[in-house]
């Protein structure tokens, strides 16, 4: 559809809980980990294998899966990749083994990366004018489904077991499949099979080509680690003495996270009116900070979800403006780059959980306060040193399915008032 057209805000609405949901399948199991190494007989300080495991079929699906977004039916694809994740679901939910719990894990993780799907489609569907509200808006479906897959864990599994989450999901995700099926709009396009191996090369061309995807995804993969650094281990340590809280009542401090997540759901606005570099600046400053309420844990539960709002308002904020401003670079590869930059994602999330648990069961909450903050200072001088470094980004390459290769989306840089008219579309001006 045209980027003319303006975007109903039911079909935001529906957009925004479809990646929540979609994405939140991923984040089940962080309250549940001490029952699932129960239910398996795995060490605690080893638990955190299921949420990489997830995370790393989470990476393949960006890089795999997601690019097909340029180039097939976008519907079809959101709905087959939902189908699929019923199944896969299923398997999590029945599975008697830590072989096919960690293979379930994988292909849950794999599939849920259609968020990003509907992520890319839904820029594409909206006016440069709004994209970066939509954006923000489905980023934060994207968030609160996150932080509230917690707390509909904990409750479901307090009412039955773990192995209820996850069959629920199932059902909650075939519902969503015909939901989007008569809600989304056909997206009338030849399918580019032949041209899948180029589609793939074009994409791992874009961390070559662009300066901007190149450090929006460093900033990525470090506010991430960090997110996940706070929740892989927040289970394990109220779990235990002296709070030995249940996992409805673990899983109610999402509600705090997810609470931080939309008071930063303007983010993407001030994306678009060109302070993309402000926004995250003070973020990073303010995740960093955030570490200071949450290593008072033990004194107070008050200050962990005052930890928890900042941190999670921070992290929302800088994921909103970078993707806000990646979708303005190239209306041709939106796909591609929305897989790119969550590769990186992908990866922080991974080695944030593993640490994360490897260090609680060595030093405790502390150490896993200093490791969070650690890595808040380094994304903060990263984006520090990045802001004083001279930009020589090339544009973005474009992938075109007839001829089958990426070419420059320009061979030249605008000038004068054609850069001002052009520069959302080029990405010339990075922030």
């Amino acid at each position: 559809m045209p980027d003319s057209e303006a975007l109903p805000r039911w079909r935001v609405l529906l957009l925004a809980v479809a990646c929540g949901l979609a994405v939140g399948n991923v984040y089940y199991a962080h309250p549940l980990l001490d029952a699932i190494a129960d239910s398996f007989g795995i060490a605690p300080a080893s638990i955190g294998v299921i949420v990489t495991v997830t995370q790393v079929g989470y990476g393949l699906g960006l890089l795999l899966l997601v690019p097909l977004g340029d180039v097939l039916d976008r519907r079809r694809l959101i709905v087959t990749q939902l189908l699929l994740s019923v199944a896969a679901l299923a398997v999590v939910g029945v599975a008697g083994s830590p072989a096919l719990l960690l293979l379930g894990m994988a292909a849950v993780g794999l599939l849920a990366v259609v968020a990003q799907v509907l992520v890319a489609y839904a820029a594409t569907l909206s006016r440069p004018d709004e994209r970066g509200r939509v954006v923000g808006a489905l980023t934060c479906g994207i968030v609160i489904g996150i932080l509230l897959a917690r707390t509909f864990a904990g409750l479901v599994a307090e009412l039955e077991s773990w192995r209820s989450v996850y069959l629920a999901s199932a059902a909650l995700t075939l519902a969503l499949s015909a939901a989007l099926l008569r809600g989304l709009p056909a997206d009338h396009r030849r399918d580019a099979r032949p041209a899948y191996r180029a589609l793939l090369r074009s994409t791992l061309s874009l961390y070559l080509s662009s300066r901007t995807l190149r450090v929006r995804g460093t900033l990525a993969m470090l506010i991430f680690a960090t997110f996940s650094v706070l929740w892989a281990s927040l289970a394990l340590e109220l779990s235990e003495p002296p709070h030995s809280l249940s996992h409805a009542a673990i899983g109610a401090f999402g509600l705090a996270g997810a609470a931080g997540a939309l008071a930063a759901v303007r983010a993407g606005r001030h994306a678009d009116r060109g302070h993309g570099r402000r926004t995250t600046a003070v973020a990073l400053v303010l995740m960093f900070a955030a570490w200071l309420p949450l290593a008072l844990l033990e004194q107070s539960l008050l200050a962990l979800v005052a930890g928890l709002l900042l941190l999670d308002f921070a992290v929302q904020a800088v994921h909103v403006t970078s993707q806000s401003i990646l979708y303005a670079a190239d209306p041709e590869a939106r796909s591609r780059l929305a897989g790119g930059y969550m590769v990186f994602y992908s990866v922080g999330s991974a080695t944030g959980a593993i640490a994360s648990t490897a260090v609680h069961a060595w030093a405790g909450w502390t150490g896993v306060c200093a490791l969070g903050a650690a890595i808040s200072a380094a994304a903060l001088v990263f984006w520090a040193a990045t802001e004083s470094a001279p930009r020589r980004g090339r544009p973005i390459g474009v992938f075109d399915p007839r001829t089958r290769r990426c070419c420059a989306a320009h061979k030249k840089r605008p000038s004068g008032r054609a850069h001002r008219t052009d520069r959302r579309s080029a990405g010339i001006r990075l922030q």
